[in-house]
């Protein structure tokens, strides 16, 4: 059983198309929402906000990553669950409650008090990763159910993130924040390791990726390790070569999955470029760790880089595959692929240092990003909340 397929369930739940599967108010929320947030943190980094407004540099990490990233993972992990077991994920009714709970957790999070915030924000991902762990325990589908494990650690990392806020934790408030961006990432190699060679055979004429099992559970592996390295603050000269080694074959991994030869397909060369990135940021990491650079610049270049153009080429491809559309880019697409990689290469330059005194380049990166998730919002919005285009369900 592949990790995701794009064909579709032969029966499908009635109701309002928004509703039908989980992807679809899911990724509407989460695009609208990065296209919403950025320009207000950058209002506020500016000092162009009223003082005391509760949108500072805690809020903008906090909310990238178990706001606008756990609504993507969540969105996908629903629908490709639905196809991995042919069991309903939350649909109609219990899909609108969930998308109610992740919306009520940004309104709480910008102002609630802080210990009514953290309830009603944490309590999405428990209650958004059973109903998931149930579909799959039904169908015994047990080789995914790594998924919900990470999910959960995303989970337990938004418990400490609050009780740091709270004062409960004596801890880096931003130590658990880049503990799920790592859990994030390796959702992402561990998912792009099975679809990105198949889309690549699939999609791009005349090439023929290599797969080598155990070459990507090595690289899987170094991955993790190179996480909990950096998790567990471990000393540096135990973390670089490990993390370098992970990166190195992150990059061998691209070049025997043949990325060249996506230059001239969007869908594909995206999902190559971003994985790319991963090997950017672990590198970036170990510089930052022997103080040569900004840790900034490695966090960045796994959030920006990799996590926002996959999860931009992942939200486009999967929305046009289950509305029945063509996978084939268009102009739009081209444009929030250039418009994402661009923020990513502004944002990680200005993290190194290559910026003016007012944060020109910052600026270009916010303006950049906010323009390429309010492209998708703009185009696929229509798409995701009217149904498929074929008649079929979904």
């Amino acid at each position: 059983m592949t990790l995701l397929r794009i064909d579709e369930p032969a029966t499908a739940k009635a109701g309002h198309p928004l509703w039908r599967l989980g992807f679809r108010p899911f990724y509407m929320v989460a695009a609208t929402f990065s296209a919403l947030a950025i320009p207000l943190w950058m209002a506020q980094y500016f000092g162009w906000l009223p003082h005391g407004t509760n949108v500072g540099y805690m809020w903008h990490i906090h909310e990238m990553v178990f706001g606008m990233a756990a609504a993507v993972v969540v969105g996908f992990l629903y629908t490709a669950g639905y196809n991995w077991t042919g069991f309903w994920t939350p649909v109609r009714g219990h899909l609108a409650a969930l998308v109610a709970l992740w919306l009520a957790g940004r309104l709480a999070m910008l102002i609630a008090p802080p210990l009514a915030a953290a309830v009603i924000d944490w309590l999405f991902l428990p209650f958004a990763a059973w109903p998931l762990f149930r579909v799959m325990q039904k169908a015994n589908n047990q080789r995914n159910y790594f998924l919900v494990g990470l999910l959960g650690l995303m989970a337990i990392a938004n418990a400490v993130f609050h009780a740091i806020a709270l004062g409960w934790l004596a801890v880096a408030l931003a130590a658990p924040v880049e503990a799920a961006i790592l859990v994030i990432v390796m959702m992402e190699a561990a998912i792009g390791t099975r679809i990105i060679p198949m889309f690549t055979r699939n999609g791009a004429p005349g090439s023929t990726p290599l797969v080598q099992p155990k070459v990507d559970k090595a690289s899987l592996g170094l991955l993790a390790l190179s996480a909990l390295c950096w998790v567990a603050q471990a000393p540096k000269w135990l973390f670089a070569p490990v993390a370098l080694a992970a990166a190195a074959l992150v990059l061998v991994r691209l070049y025997r999955w043949q990325a060249l030869s996506t230059l001239s397909v969007p869908l594909l060369w995206i999902m190559h470029l971003s994985y790319a990135w991963i090997a950017a940021g672990f590198v970036l990491l170990v510089l930052a760790r022997w103080n040569l650079v900004s840790v900034s610049a490695g966090f960045h270049a796994l959030t920006v880089g990799s996590m926002a153009g996959l999860i931009l080429g992942m939200i486009t491809r999967t929305t046009l595959g289950h509305t029945g559309r063509p996978l084939k880019a268009g102009r739009a697409e081209r444009c929030m692929f250039m418009l994402i990689q661009l923020s990513a290469f502004a944002r990680v330059a200005s993290a190194l240092g290559f910026d003016t005194s007012h944060g020109m380049v910052l600026m270009i990166s916010a303006g950049l990003w906010t323009a390429a998730f309010a492209v998708y919002a703009i185009v696929y919005v229509p798409y995701l909340s009217s149904a498929r285009v074929d008649g079929k369900p979904g």
